[in-house]
């Protein structure tokens, strides 16, 4: 049978870890926006983490340049993207696999070093795909709860993570937005990979471009040395090519030949091929802009709630979480009826956190007028 994002809140509940294991999702396709669209409003999209702007001209240009070339299958771009990727992070071609997305690498890891035996550790909330797949071929799951700040609990994880197959750790953690430092991430790894010699852990370092606190650090060269680490990283958020499906993974030679001989290139389309193609080549200046666009928007919003006693937690993404102290449902739903899209909920902290997505200036300028709307209202009592 199989299990969606929103089935596997139920699914997990009634396993071992007792809670949900939630993140990225289709929060774009929210009931109601039909009608909005119909009502002649277009709808503020702050609910899937996009990037508000979309991607660089010359990666459109690409895209649409690929179009002739879709009646041949994508090897020979494959090859080439993967050694532009390689080059780009200064390792070797044997080093990256490219995927639909940061998603075909997460269920690739999930199928390749989980088993009924060695299952999924991860923390309580995060982005759920390698917990979802893991239900659904019947390999177990533990989740570990959050500290009181919603920062991966290293501790905890540690102490779970003993025998696991695989450690899924989400830093920058979607969907609560905090991350780990550079320092306190080796520190856990280089314990567990002593302790717990059949563990692999994946860092997703999905959000690692808007992440600016400061120690912050990527696990690649970790991942290079180290045959029971990999780091996935993907097009969809930075670059703006969320729709396009592109993602890769940097590890070590031999495990990235264990991942590849169970799962290769053939989902990636010769579009989103050319497009991150295109996408490596992009100035840095507009990575820098966008970059400073999307801190500058999260802190505006990130202060309009403070001021009002609503206090988001220490986000290193391109989206908010914040206790509005009521129930979260009412507030998504009050937003919504004014146009405003923002997260689903995201157990266990779905009766009163909402998860908000960070759009331009101008589109967050806008968003706080209706939160200030709908939170000044009293707050309705919704059904479970």
């Amino acid at each position: 049978m199989a299990v969606s994002r929103r089935s596997f809140v139920h699914t997990l509940g009634a396993g071992a870890a007792g809670l949900a294991i939630s993140g990225r999702g289709r929060e774009g396709a929210f009931p109601g926006g039909e009608t909005l669209f119909a009502q002649g409003a277009k709808p503020l999209l702050l609910s899937s983490n996009e990037n508000p702007l979309g991607c660089h001209p010359d990666v459109l240009a690409a895209v649409t340049g690929s179009m002739p070339a879709a009646g041949r299958y994508a090897f020979a771009a494959a090859d080439e993207v993967s050694e532009l990727v390689a080059t780009r992070h200064g390792v070797k071609r044997e080093h990256v696999l490219l995927g639909s997305g940061s998603t075909q690498i997460l269920r690739t890891c999930t199928e390749v070093f989980t088993s009924k035996t060695s299952g999924l550790v991860a923390a309580i909330p995060a982005y759920e795909e390698c917990a979802t797949y893991a239900t659904l071929i019947g390999h177990p799951v533990t989740g570990v709860k959050l500290d009181a700040s919603l920062k991966m609990d290293l501790d905890a994880l540690q102490k779970a993570s003993q025998g696991a197959g695989l450690v899924f750790f989400c830093n920058p953690n979607n969907p609560v937005g905090t991350a780990v430092n550079g320092a306190d991430t080796r520190a856990y790894l280089t314990t567990l990979l002593k302790q717990s010699p059949n563990t692999t852990v994946l860092v997703d370092e999905a959000y690692f471009e808007y992440a600016t606190m400061p120690g912050y650090e990527t696990m690649i060269p970790l991942a290079i040395e180290n045959p029971r680490v990999v780091v996935a990283r993907t097009f969809s958020k930075c670059f703006g090519m969320a729709g396009l499906r592109i993602g890769y993974a940097i590890g070590h030679k031999d495990t990235i030949a264990k991942m590849e001989a169970w799962d290769s290139i053939d989902a990636i389309s010769i579009m989103a091929l050319q497009g991150a193609k295109a996408a490596m080549a992009v100035p840095a200046a507009w990575v820098a802009a966008e970059q400073r666009r999307n801190a500058e928007a999260r802190a505006f919003t990130a202060k309009w709630f403070s001021d009002r006693g609503f206090t988001p937690t220490d986000s290193q993404t391109n989206f908010l979480f914040i206790d509005i102290r009521r129930p979260s449902k009412g507030f998504r739903e009050a937003c919504a009826k004014e146009g405003v899209l923002i997260g689903r909920d995201f157990p266990p902290y779905d009766k009163t956190h909402a998860r908000i997505s960070v759009g331009t200036m101008a589109e967050m300028q806008r968003a706080v007028k209706v939160f200030d709307k709908v939170l000044a209202a009293p707050a309705k009592a919704t059904a479970a």
